[in-house]
């Protein structure tokens, strides 16, 4: 599974976690994030985050 990080605050969506408070239970893949998901610290859009290459 994958991580990606957000390219203004650097907070990590990881996809073994998912985010089980906003209804993304853990192993979520990002392309199945929808669209209209926002950072949850600086609350910028989905096309803001970039993969982190391990």
């Amino acid at each position: 599974m994958a991580k990606y990080a957000c390219s203004v605050c650097g907070w990590i969506y990881d996809e073994d976690l998912g985010m089980p408070t906003v209804g993304l239970p853990a192993g979520t893949k990002w392309e199945d994030v929808p669209d209209s998901f926002e950072c949850p610290q600086c609350v910028v859009p989905k096309l803001f985050f970039k993969k982190v290459e391990e």
